[in-house]
């Protein structure tokens, strides 16, 4: 599990391919490699990977087909920076909201609106994964816990305050880029929840 607070914003330092899988080598600094094991989980851009390897400030993920078909991690390049998260320990602080690793989609972004005063993305996502973005509820983005702003249609507000454009890679986002995106569980439960017993209600 994670908190959504991302701890840092790393280099990727070397991609490979392999067959059915990508292995990303990320540099990490010393005070997120202490303690870090092989076989540990660390959200990647909100990803939940396992570390395979550590090799002096690098560490190793394999990223499986699956996941590169689902989120962003496919559009990574040398150099890429990615927002990083240890996994959450017992008795840490909760700043965010409880996230699982597990992406459910991705955003496109349609709109930035940038000045002295603000910084605002509006996303895009697919019709299906909009009942569960609510105004004011929680989403993961790029594995940050952010709260939702103006909810249309199709998409949504997001209003950055400086402490997250100075910790995370969403300062550097360019409309048409592809961030991914996951839904809050308890939003999901209680909506899906609804939904049910309202359709049973409908049968009778």
């Amino acid at each position: 599990m994670f908190t959504g607070i991302v701890q840092a914003t790393c280099r990727v330092a070397a991609i490979t391919q392999k067959n059915g899988l990508n292995t990303i080598e990320v540099f990490l600094p010393a005070e997120l490699r202490e303690g870090l094991k092989t076989g540990a989980s660390v959200a990647n851009n909100g990803v939940c990977l396992t570390v395979t390897a550590i090799e002096d400030d690098r560490v190793f993920f394999d990223v499986m087909e699956e996941t590169l078909s689902v989120t962003n991690l496919s559009n990574l390049t040398i150099g890429s920076e990615v927002n990083i998260e240890r996994s959450l320990s017992f008795g840490s602080e909760i700043g965010g909201h409880i996230l699982s690793g597990h992406i459910h989609t991705q955003a496109n972004v349609k709109k930035l609106s940038v000045t002295e005063h603000h910084h605002n993305l509006y996303l895009e996502v697919a019709p299906k994964w909009m009942a569960y973005i609510l105004y004011k509820g929680f989403v993961g983005v790029n594995g940050c816990s952010l709260t939702v702003g103006e909810v249309t249609e199709t998409g949504f507000w997001l209003h950055l305050i400086p402490e997250t454009l100075a910790l995370t890679n969403l300062d550097s986002v360019k409309v048409g880029q592809g961030l991914n995106i996951e839904i809050d569980s308890q939003t999901q439960a209680i909506v899906d929840t609804v939904e049910r017993v309202l359709a049973k209600r409908n049968l009778v």
